[in-house]
């Protein structure tokens, strides 16, 4: 990943920052793409201590004030990035909204942020990255998303939030199949138990739920094994974190626990 270009949205915390770092420190340039200019009241990060982490990890980074919801905002991102660093190799959409309620619970505005940002954002950013990408040596889009599953259950359980995240995974179908020819890879990768986020803390279960989960860094080191796979043969896959390890060798999974002592909690849609 040395001086390759990498494209983020929502990297200025959680899972997207983790994968940020694990690429600077082998000398990448990341672009943090994310709303958080200013610090959050309960959240911690914003793209300018992101862009501090990732210097100091060993890569360059541009932060970037970027709502994925905004065409013109996404256009000027990515020109500014080629303008800096002279192309795209690597699209991480990252970037996702979270409302785990059933249908009368969900209110319009919820169900139109998640349809915005997690469908039409991760359909567009890739739309307007997918010129720069055909230029570049073993170019990759990775999208945090599940794996297609049709049980009921997850539909039934949070119908607005499945549509959405089932939307990000139906991107990678389409691009995968229309992007093979040009040799971009387009992959999918989600975590086999909840990661310690703020989403986790805030969406899912609170602090005994971070205590059921694994940290952030095992779905960047996974990250980092499928951008180093060859672009032309590795496409429409639905990766999960555990499994890309083991691929690579990896057998002991401890040091992601946030704690040792606790049974962990199996991610949604598994």
């Amino acid at each position: 990943m040395k001086n390759k270009t990498v494209f983020i949205t929502g990297g200025s915390r959680g899972i997207g920052k983790a994968i940020a770092l694990r690429l600077a420190k082998e000398g990448a340039n990341i672009i943090i793409a994310a709303k958080t200019a200013e610090p959050h009241p309960k959240l911690e990060g914003t793209i300018y201590t992101s862009a501090t982490a990732i210097e100091k990890a060993g890569g360059q980074a541009l932060p970037i004030v970027v709502d994925v919801r905004s065409e013109e905002l996404v256009v000027q991102a990515i020109e500014k990035a080629v303008e800096k660093f002279g192309g795209i190799d690597v699209l991480i959409n990252n970037a996702s909204a979270i409302s785990l309620t059933q249908i009368e619970e969900t209110t319009m505005k919820r169900y139109d942020l998640m349809q915005s940002v997690n469908v039409r954002g991760t359909f567009m950013v890739s739309k307007y990255c997918i010129p720069h990408l055909r230029k570049a040596t073993n170019p990759h889009i990775l999208t945090l998303s599940p794996p297609l599953n049709l049980d009921p259950m997850w539909f039934g359980n949070h119908l607005a939030y499945t549509m959405s995240k089932y939307g990000m995974s139906m991107t990678v179908l389409g691009q995968s199949n229309q992007l093979k020819k040009d040799g971009i890879a387009s992959n999918a990768l989600w975590p086999k138990t909840a990661i310690a986020t703020a989403a986790v803390k805030y969406a899912l279960g609170g602090e005994d739920m971070i205590q059921a989960s694994r940290t952030p860094e095992i779905m960047a080191d996974a990250a980092y094994a499928i951008l180093n796979r060859d672009s032309k043969s590795c496409t429409g896959n639905f990766f999960i974190d555990e499994d890309v390890l083991r691929e690579e060798g990896i057998i002991n999974f401890e040091h992601y626990a946030v704690n040792k002592e606790r049974d962990l909690f199996p991610d949604l849609f598994l």
